[in-house]
């Protein structure tokens, strides 16, 4: 039935050149854009996660970023910790050398304190950000003696987040077990109270002896003389500052596999981010060379679209032959 009110064909083209425009625009968009979806209306599900992964690689981000001046501070300390154990050891070779009767100790005493100040340089510049791992606060807690870096940032099924860390030890000298010390990277005690591993207070046992106490920062020889006690009194001085720099070397250690562990979960972090950001461009991303054949296809559709659409409304052109004479 042929009518003027209702076009049967012109309107099944509309609709079909409609739809055809509606999906030229979506596959446009995806290719001006690189990505299939944009937002929950594209699809919700994959959008959600897309979001939540994305902002979780943001917090990534910024854990390699911690990672990256934990490294800094560490490799600054290591470099200061490392002077200061060569200059122990000069320490420890001068005082060997006073050992010897018939010496000029007074000579000795001002080489070592040319050493003494070098330790104490070396130990203020070991500063980074602010932070300085081997000059510290005798007077606090343990636990708060304790620097954390931020290492990891992970997300289980629950949602639930956890911030993991690499942590540092920065007390002081612990002499809790006198045959058996330890510390952590402390080598000077700002509080005053002596418990870096340079500034410590040491007894001599030694009787006899003209130094009772001492410590590496301060220690003095002038005054030892070539009677047997004081060379004994020596000889235990020498062995105090060769267990401290033991103690030394052992915090170069703590500092060395602090930085590998940095070093090894920077990399794993870089690694991590890359790995999110392909897997949310699996969810989200356009396949171009998909989008484009399809572009070129729905091209065609709507030329078709158009010309069917023209042929439906020339339909009703033809009642008026009936009514010419």
């Amino acid at each position: 039935m042929s009518s003027l009110n209702t076009n049967i064909a012109a309107m099944t083209a509309l609709q079909t050149l409609n739809q055809t425009n509606q999906d030229m625009l979506d596959t446009q968009n995806r290719i001006s854009t690189g990505m299939r979806v944009r937002d929950a209306s594209d699809n919700a599900a994959y959008w959600s996660i897309a979001t939540t992964m994305r902002s979780d690689n943001m917090a990534v981000s910024t854990v390699a970023d911690a990672l990256g001046l934990g490294a800094a501070t560490v490799e600054v300390a290591i470099t200061a910790m490392n002077n200061t154990i060569e200059t122990v050891s000069k320490i420890k070779a001068k005082l060997t050398a006073a050992r010897a009767p018939g010496l000029d100790r007074a000579k000795i005493q001002s080489e070592i304190v040319a050493l003494q100040q070098e330790l104490k340089s070396a130990a203020d510049s070991a500063v980074f950000s602010g932070q300085n791992w081997l000059v510290g606060d005798g007077s606090l807690l343990p636990e708060e003696l304790i620097k954390t870096i931020v290492s990891s940032f992970s997300r289980d099924s629950e949602g639930q987040i956890t911030i993991g860390t690499i942590e540092l030890d920065v007390s002081g000298y612990d002499d809790t077990d006198p045959l058996n010390p330890t510390s952590g990277t402390m080598l000077f005690d700002s509080s005053g109270s002596g418990n870096g591993i340079l500034d410590t207070e040491h007894d001599v046992t030694t009787s006899g002896s003209s130094i009772s106490s001492f410590s590496i920062y301060e220690l003095d020889i002038s005054g030892i003389t070539d009677d047997p006690d004081e060379l004994d009194a020596l000889v235990e001085i020498i062995g105090i500052v060769d267990k401290s720099h033991e103690l030394m070397t052992d915090a170069a250690t703590l500092l060395g596999a602090a930085k590998s562990r940095i070093n090894l979960q920077k990399d794993f972090v870089d690694k991590l981010m890359d790995s999110i950001d392909v897997g949310v461009g699996q969810l989200v991303d356009a396949d171009m060379n998909e989008e484009s054949t399809r572009l070129q296809a729905l091209q065609v559709r709507q030329q078709l679209g158009v010309q069917a659409l023209g042929i439906a409304n020339q339909s009703a052109q033809q009642i008026l032959r009936l009514f010419q004479q």
